[in-house]
């Protein structure tokens, strides 16, 4: 009796050292990277909005607050997406796209219609888009189609996986959110090269893009806002005439313009927290949403705005040496494509304050306000997280 009874514990004694050793696997610099990022944004949120709520009779912390709560529910997401063995995601990532992709046509149907666009959806204040869950789900999508091609496309599965992609990519662009659009060009780009596509199917491919990218500027595919947001970043100037604000150009002209002061007023440390007359008065648009490098770089300056992106690097690594280190190509990919993902949303978004890239309304990754940006960002660290702990060498 007291034999079988021991041996019946033996399993469960058994099990609790796995689950334990599993978890000491997981990589708190990549973990505690994200966390920083996301508090800071909260800060930056605040001060880029304080003052305008102040103005209009409501509490200056009300999209502080808001930005919290999103974060908080990140965190929980990122920690809910770890604890579930990434390889279970393969099975399910055929469902999460399907998903996405009724969701991207419903917002068609019942989606908010905000400022000529029509990409998200209004639930009790909050507002959920759509587009972002496309991007986890067209990661893991694209991720699973290739470990079960076992890294060889052939010419009909490359196909196959550029209509994967295509789908979404419509839907998005249609909304019309160029931005994100965009988003998924590159992450389909990044997997295929790592994913199986050949050289002479990838130099076909530029060559294919190519072509695309003169014939919709040759025959006017884009509207005139959208040209005009990818194009004004280079006839921005730091003080627009009346007669160039009058062009369609001239807001997005004036927004860039009004970045770039915003940064270069910083200089190498900064105006302050919670200082700054570019971010204090608005005069920067949308500034805690598209512009929020605008309101670090007058803030904390050349030196809090290099520590920022040393922690987005720190975040990347710690990303792509995961991606380096799985034990199979499910897992690689995933973190591949999550690092595709931040590191062209990084690149566009601060460029684009510092006028060397177009508008292209890409927020900053868990710096932007944008609950359905944050915590769909916190659950792409979890599948990394979930790769870590579970499939590496």
């Amino acid at each position: 009796m007291i034999l079988s009874s021991v041996r019946s514990r033996e399993p469960v004694n058994d099990v609790r050292p796995r689950e334990r050793a599993r978890w000491t696997r997981l990589d708190p610099i990549l973990g505690l990277s994200a966390l920083a990022i996301g508090s800071f944004g909260c800060l930056m949120v605040y001060t880029a909005t304080r003052y305008q709520f102040a103005a209009a009779h409501i509490s200056p912390t009300y999209d502080l607050k808001k930005q919290a709560i999103f974060m908080a529910i990140g965190v929980v997401v990122m920690v809910a997406v770890a604890a579930v063995d990434y390889r279970h995601y393969a099975s399910l990532a055929a469902g999460f796209y399907g998903l996405s992709v009724l969701l991207l046509i419903a917002v068609y149907v019942v989606g908010h219609k905000s400022r000529g666009a029509q990409a998200w959806f209004q639930v009790a204040g909050y507002q959920f888009e759509p587009s972002e869950f496309a991007k986890v789900a067209l990661i893991l999508a694209l991720a699973a189609f290739c470990a079960a091609a076992k890294g060889r496309l052939s010419g009909r599965a490359l196909a196959a996986v550029l209509l994967l992609a295509a789908i979404p990519f419509v839907l998005i662009y249609k909304q019309p959110d160029l931005g994100t659009a965009l988003v998924l060009a590159f992450v389909l780009v990044s997997v295929l090269v790592l994913g199986g596509a050949s050289t002479r199917h990838l130099g076909a491919l530029a060559g294919i893009g190519l072509v695309i990218a003169v014939a919709v500027v040759h025959f006017g595919v884009l509207k005139s806002y959208q040209e005009a947001r990818l194009t004004s970043f280079l006839n921005a100037t730091n003080h627009p005439s009346a007669a160039v604000l009058a062009t369609p150009a001239g807001a997005n002209e004036y927004n860039v313009a009004e970045a770039k002061i915003a940064v270069s007023d910083g200089g190498l440390t900064g105006q302050g927290i919670g200082k700054g007359v570019q971010t204090n008065l608005a005069y920067v648009p949308e500034q805690q949403t598209d512009f929020i490098f605008s309101a670090v770089g007058e803030q904390v300056g050349f030196v809090g705005s290099v520590l920022l992106l040393g922690l987005f690097a720190l975040l990347l690594w710690r990303t792509w040496r995961t991606a380096y280190m799985a034990k199979d190509l499910f897992g690689t990919l995933v973190c591949v494509g999550v690092f595709a993902m931040i590191a062209f949303q990084v690149f566009e978004n601060v460029g684009m304050a510092i006028g060397i890239m177009p508008v292209a309304g890409i927020p900053l990754p868990l710096m932007s306000y944008g609950g359905s940006s944050v915590v769909m960002t916190f659950a792409a660290i979890g599948l990394v997280m979930s790769v870590r702990i579970n499939g590496v060498r």
